[in-house]
């Protein structure tokens, strides 16, 4: 990859809201106390709220102590920090406040800007920056999901970006792929001669991703209510899973190399139509329940009203190449679900023979690979060796689960499990979108979703009922069951 200049500045719009707070502000600082921010390099938060610095700093000294733990903030790192930080209250829209912020800008030649913002204004964003000559070369920004809720409105906000920055500057940002484990599947993969040739349709029977949370909507409704959890989850976490499991191996780790191959994974999704939706997919939402010990409402009454959306979906997804032809992806993610899980599961098919009679015939397992993304990060290699000890029925098989986690990894002094905007942070700092995901990519995506979207309008599917605290409606079970298999629990 070609040398590029570093960015000097950050501007985070948004800046005071829930995103920044929680995650960008503490990813900086860990940043800045690994050596990672140069000197010099700037801070620049800006909302609508008119606030000082000194009580802008305060607050973020807060979000930072509550998001590190530990021992605190270490003073030293946290005076270098201070020194970074701006705030500048102010309508990023307008022409008044894009002023306000090219002077506060100074004389950087590479700023970002981090639109944690709502998509719905990222175009009158960049129009107000291009109008006060803020969106030159080395300018990048980048652009928090969803973006649009169709391949419609998607395209709308794209273009609208597009008029002022050029693709190569955009980084569409989703934190999955800043996580340890995910660019570990990709190591795993390609750095790794035991496991591609076996990455395929001759010895992997089937995959499934599941990303499971236990928290209900509560008065994210507004929001969730006109997305759902096809558009909320599936759309782009689950896909770009999708993709870094199902994508053939890059010429090298360059950006568009990458993100080529993923948009070959989305372009090979067999469509969901009218004729198959009722059994490819399921729709849920959950009804009153008990979760994590504690009665819990449904969605209908968080919302105050009845309502089609659904907070549960689980899908089959087939890809139509050489190297999947036959191998079923099963998608599941939901809301109010036992427990809070992000996990890929490799099915591998059984051996072909076995040459074990009796008990140890009956123990015989196919190998599985698990990898875990939260809430806690680890790979399992589930192998089968032989029970140690004696037995009457002669020898006996056991399930021996091999740990390829980042355990000793973390074990060390200075050692800790990153937040995965840090990753995604720095890549943009150094100019690297490999892990950022393109316009086609986005759109692709977009265009397989609303097929799913329009077979179940077309088809009059509407949610069924589960509760909270379940796994889902029992057809999610007979959807994986109907081709003999079973979800990893």
């Amino acid at each position: 990859m070609a040398e590029q200049p570093l960015a000097d500045v950050i501007v985070l719009f948004g800046g005071t809201g829930d995103l920044a707070q929680k995650m960008l502000f503490p990813s900086l600082y860990n940043l800045d106390a690994d050596g990672f921010l140069a000197e010099g390099f700037g801070i620049i938060a800006t909302a609508r709220a008119e606030m000082t610095r000194e009580a802008f700093v305060a607050q973020i000294k807060d979000a930072v102590s509550a998001r590190v733990g530990g021992g605190g903030l270490d003073p030293k790192i946290w005076a270098r920090f201070e020194e970074r930080l701006q705030y500048v209250g102010a309508d990023a829209t307008t022409p008044a406040g894009a002023a306000e912020l090219k002077a506060a800008l100074g004389g950087a030649k590479t700023p970002i800007y981090y639109l944690a913002l709502s998509p719905s204004i990222y175009g009158r964003v960049c129009a107000a920056l291009a109008d006060a000559g803020m969106a030159g070369p080395g300018t990048r920004i980048v652009l928090e999901k969803p973006i649009g809720r169709d391949l419609e409105s998607s395209k709308v906000i794209n273009g609208a970006v597009a008029a002022v920055f050029p693709e190569e500057s955009i980084f569409r940002i989703d934190h999955y792929l800043g996580k340890e484990t995910v660019q570990n599947l990709l190591a795993l993969r390609f750095a790794n001669t035991l496991f591609e040739p076996l990455w395929n349709n001759l010895t992997i029977d089937h995959v499934q991703i599941t990303v499971a949370e236990t928290e209900g909507v509560g008065d994210r409704w507004p929001y969730y209510d006109e997305y759902g959890a096809l558009r909320d989850m599936v759309q782009n976490h689950m896909l770009q899973l999708l993709c870094l499991v199902a994508m053939e191996p890059p010429s090298d780790m360059e950006p568009d190399s990458v993100r080529n191959e993923k948009v070959k994974v989305l372009r090979s999704l067999r469509p969901v139509t009218r004729a198959d939706v009722q059994t490819v997919s399921v729709r849920g939402q959950y009804t009153p329940g008990v979760t994590s010990g504690a009665a819990v409402s449904g969605y209908e009454a968080e919302r105050g009203q009845p309502t089609g959306t659904e907070t549960f979906v689980a899908l089959r997804a087939d890809i139509d190449n050489w190297r999947w032809a036959g191998v079923p992806f099963f998608l599941r993610t939901g809301k109010r679900l036992p427990e809070r899980r992000t996990q890929i599961a490799i099915q591998f098919k059984p051996v072909p023979h076995s040459i074990f009679e009796g008990a140890a015939k009956a123990d015989l397992a196919a190998n599985r690979l698990v990898i875990d993304l939260q809430p806690d990060e680890d790979i399992e290699l589930l192998l089968m060796n032989k029970a140690p000890g004696l037995s009457e029925r002669g020898m006996r098989l056991q399930s021996l689960p091999l740990s390829l986690s980042l355990a000793k990894a973390y074990s060390g002094p200075n050692s800790r499990r990153r937040i995965a905007y840090e990753r995604l942070i720095l890549d943009v700092i150094q100019n690297n979108s490999t892990l950022f995901v393109r316009r086609d990519e986005v759109e692709r995506a977009w265009e397989w979703i609303d097929g799913v979207a329009d077979a179940w309008r077309e088809s009059s599917m509407a949610p069924k009922p589960y509760a909270a605290g379940s796994w889902g409606p029992a057809g999610a079970f007979a959807l994986i069951e109907r081709s003999g298999r079973a979800w990893y629990d």
